[in-house]
């Protein structure tokens, strides 16, 4: 359940939930270190030494390519652009109005950027010129489209040996044209929908995206941008003339849309504070699924960088937090709430998966990866850190009373004929309830030993330790599950606080760090 959307239900319109910003990279395996790339220059009996001249007749062809296929759909060049830190897709976009193109290629555009190469160099041993890996510049081309299928997208081709190509995509352009499709109504901007008429529908096509054929998909803009690739690995047909595909960058975002812009800024402040005096850096470390020790400071080897902001944005304000090279931010524009996660290092995250080329391996929890395999599990891992944000934000404003959170939990339950005392949150259970209410665990999972070594030196384990202790543990976290506050997570021995326990939790920390002059104050 969407705790934030059922808070401003009668506010919000509409939630949709999925990729913005996904940027693919291709390599061709087979050049992509230095002895394939001597080898594949072997078999087309091109000295090292000739690297260069190869590479420039090569990088030519490229180029005279694109621009008869520029020629051919938009009726004009490549154009070339003079500095690297220019904005393309400002270009784009400009272009795109200009000439009131709305389907195909918008055009081409050129750029000297840095590049990583190989150059031949002179070994003494060897007595013969030895290719190495060198970082230099070339020029690469720009590929804008506003595609029928996938909406605003951009390809860059580095027109040097080993050839990299990225593909940007946007999951809301994508959207735009599926909406399209299904006759679907909506107001767009920018990448944002300030309305759309069937909010269950736009979801549903958002999810269609995550079973695309990723490779299908990107290996046919091939022939397009790249039509001299077939050429090159014609003299030998064991080297497979494809791209290896990465999802090099994502953005996850989730969007609220509200009635209008004013409503959601009156929210607006007290979301910000809330955001910014609770994103400590444990937590944070916690959105971002990094371990953390049990005083809650990182390993000693994890090293993190980390980085909260908040500043204006547009007409609206934003905070976000950064840790290492992933972030997680909330934001407002017009009528849109964002919770919007950035991953550029997925390896950061753990998985439960098959080990690296062995498929009949048993799955273990290792390191998420970049190849597109991983692309499902990379949305559900966005999208659970996500919904720890949005549910932080939903105890912003929590109508009901403590007392009646305690009246949920102070009758026995029956489960599977089995009786379940009630909890009795003021007396024996208390000392318990405050563990688990940690505000650590609203982002990170319950554990029986995280519980075990944060009990181990209270009353509560009345002298246990060891297994005995660990089956105590155990018993009230059964307890807890019956009662409906705590959810185990699959196939691990690790439990997650569920709405009506994270209501409880926030609330038995807010009443025990109240003073009694305060309560009176309220109660008056």
């Amino acid at each position: 359940m969407d705790t934030l959307f059922h808070r401003f239900e009668d506010v919000v319109k509409g939630v949709i939930e999925g990729f913005d910003r996904i940027v693919f990279k291709g390599m061709l395996m087979p050049v992509n270190f230095v002895g394939g790339m001597q080898a594949f220059l072997s078999g087309h009996s091109v000295l090292n030494k000739d690297f260069k001249d190869w590479a420039t007749s090569q990088s030519a062809a490229i180029i005279n390519a694109a621009e008869e296929y520029t020629n051919k759909q938009c009726g004009s060049g490549i154009d070339y652009i003079r500095s690297c830190h220019t904005r393309k897709e400002e270009l784009a976009h400009k272009q795109q109005e200009k000439i009131g193109i709305t389907n195909g290629l918008i055009g081409t555009w050129s750029c000297l950027e840095s590049c990583r190469t190989y150059k031949a160099v002179f070994d003494k041993q060897a007595s013969f010129p030895q290719l190495k890996k060198t970082e230099s510049r070339c020029k690469h081309l720009y590929f804008y489209y506003d595609h029928p299928d996938l909406g605003f997208m951009s390809i860059r081709l580095q027109t040097w040996a080993p050839f990299e190509i990225q593909i940007a995509l946007n999951g809301r352009e994508w959207l735009r044209r599926l909406l399209d499709k299904e006759c679907v109504r909506y107001i767009m901007q920018g990448n944002k929908f300030l309305h759309i008429d069937d909010y269950e529908i736009a979801q549903q096509l958002m999810d269609t995206q995550l079973d695309t054929r990723w490779e299908d998909l990107l290996s046919g803009f091939l022939p397009d941008v790249f039509p001299t690739m077939p050429d090159l690995f014609s003299f030998n047909k064991d080297i497979p003339a494809t791209y290896t595909w990465t999802l090099w960058q994502s953005e996850w975002a989730k969007d609220y849309v509200f009635a209008d812009p004013g409503c959601l800024k009156s929210h607006m402040n007290h979301f910000l504070h809330y955001a910014f005096i609770t994103g400590t850096s444990d937590r944070v470390l916690r959105y971002m699924g990094r371990p953390l020790r049990e005083n809650g400071q990182p390993y000693p080897t994890s090293n993190p960088e980390l980085m909260s902001r908040v500043n204006l944005w547009y007409d609206g304000a934003r905070i976000r937090h950064w840790v290492d090279h992933n972030s997680i931010k909330m934001y407002n524009e017009q009528n849109v709430l964002r919770f919007e996660l950035t991953m550029n290092d997925p390896s950061r995250f753990k998985i439960h998966r098959h080990v690296q080329g062995r498929p009949d391996s048993e799955k273990k929890f290792l390191p998420m990866r970049k190849g597109i395999a991983d692309i499902p599990v990379r949305a559900k891992v966005s999208s659970d850190r996500i919904r720890c944000f949005t549910e932080q934000m939903a105890t912003v404003t929590e109508p009901i009373t403590f007392g009646e959170l305690i009246m949920d939990v102070s009758a026995p339950v029956f489960s599977s004929g089995k009786r379940y005392r009630a909890l009795d949150v003021t007396g024996k259970d208390l000392i318990f309830l405050q563990a688990v209410a940690d505000p650590k665990y609203s982002v990170d999972a319950i554990s029986n030993k995280l519980l075990r070594q944060a009990l181990e030196k209270t009353p509560w384990t009345n002298g246990l330790t060891g297994k005995k202790l660990s089956a105590r543990v155990g018993r009230h976290l059964r307890l807890l599950r019956e009662h409906g506050l705590i959810k185990k997570l699959p196939k691990q021995q690790r439990y997650m606080l569920t709405d009506k326990g994270r209501k409880l939790t926030s609330a038995l920390n807010q009443v025990l760090a109240v003073s009694i002059e305060d309560l009176a104050k309220l109660s008056a």
